[in-house]
C-alpha cells in the first residue's frame, strides 16, 4: 500500500532497469501504484514477466523487456520498444548494477571494469539516449541514479562504492546542464537493503549489518521504491542535483565497525 496518492504519477511513463528483483521491482510497483505506466528490463525474462503481472494487477500497464543494458543493441531495442508502446519516457530509474564482496587488493582489473561497466557506463549511455530522444524534446523528465550508503565507502566494496560515487557526481553535473530542459536528475543512495540477494549471506552477516544501522534494522526494497516514486511526482518537483540518502541513519553514524583483519 503506497503512502502516496494513487494518481501522484498519473500520466507518466517510467523505465526501470534491473526491474526484475529487489529495489527495481519495488520501484516499478511503487510507480505503478501511483499511476505511472511502467517498462521494466533485466536479463531474466521469467522474473520480468512476474513483475509485469504484479504491475498489471495493480491496475497499470507494463512492458517487460529482457535486455542487457551494457549492450548498445539491447539499449536501442529497449528504448525503441518503450517509446513504441508508450510514446515517451518521463522517468528513468537507473537501478541495474552488480557487485561482489572482495578485499581491495584482490579485485582484478576485469572485476573492477565489470562493476563500472554496468553501474556507470551503461547507466550513462542509456540516460544520454533517453534524454536526447525523449526528455529534451519534451522539455521535461526525471532521471534517478541509484547510489550507495555509507557514502564514504566501505571495506570489501571499494569497486562498487567508487562506481556509485561516480553516479552521485554525474547526477549533479547533469542537473546543472539539463535543468534548462526541465529535466531533474537525482541520486538515491540506499543503505543496506534486505533484498533476495542479501538474504543469501545468512543470518549472522545480516545481524552484523543491522548493528551498523541506528534504526536497528535493514531497509526494505519498498522503502526505496516509495522514495523514488515521490521524487518522480510533483511532490519532488524542486528536488534536483542532490543525493537523497535512505539508510536508517547509517551514513550519519558511520560504519560502526572494524575493517577486515589483515591476513
Amino acid at each position: 500500500m503506497s503512502a502516496l496518492a494513487p494518481d501522484a504519477n498519473a500520466g507518466r511513463v517510467a523505465l526501470v532497469t534491473g526491474g526484475g528483483t529487489g529495489i527495481g521491482r519495488a520501484t516499478a510497483l511503487a510507480l505503478a501504484r501511483t499511476g505511472a505506466r511502467v517498462a521494466v528490463c533485466g536479463r531474466r525474462e521469467e522474473l520480468l514477466e512476474a513483475v509485469r503481472s504484479e504491475v498489471e494487477a495493480a491496475g497499470s500497464e507494463c512492458l517487460a523487456v529482457a535486455a542487457d543494458v551494457r549492450e548498445p543493441a539491447d539499449r536501442e531495442r529497449l528504448l525503441g520498444q518503450t517509446v513504441e508502446r508508450f510514446g515517451t519516457v518521463d522517468v528513468l530509474v537507473n537501478n541495474a548494477g552488480g557487485q561482489f564482496i572482495a578485499r581491495a587488493e584482490e579485485i582484478s582489473d576485469n572485476g573492477w571494469r565489470a562493476v563500472h561497466r554496468l553501474a556507470v557506463d551503461a547507466a550513462w549511455s542509456l540516460t544520454r539516449e533517453v534524454a536526447k530522444q525523449a526528455m529534451i524534446p519534451a522539455g521535461r523528465g526525471v532521471v534517478v541514479f541509484v547510489g550507495f550508503s555509507p557514502r564514504r565507502g566501505m571495506p570489501g566494496m571499494a569497486h562498487a562504492a567508487a562506481a556509485r560515487a561516480a553516479l552521485e557526481n554525474l547526477a549533479g553535473s547533469l542537473s546543472s546542464e539539463w535543468g534548462r530542459y526541465g529535466i531533474r536528475v537525482v541520486c538515491v543512495a540506499p543503505g543496506t537493503i534486505l533484498t533476495e540477494g542479501l538474504e543469501e549471506y545468512g543470518p549472522d552477516r545480516i545481524a552484523e549489518w543491522e548493528r551498523a544501522v541506528p534504526l536497528g534494522r535493514l531497509g526494505g526494497p519498498e522503502e526505496i521504491g516509495e522514495v523514488i516514486a515521490f521524487l518522480s511526482s510533483d511532490g519532488g518537483a524542486y528536488v534536483t542535483g542532490t543525493t537523497v540518502v535512505v539508510d536508517g541513519g547509517a551514513d550519519a553514524w558511520g560504519l560502526a565497525g572494524y575493517p577486515p583483519a589483515a591476513r
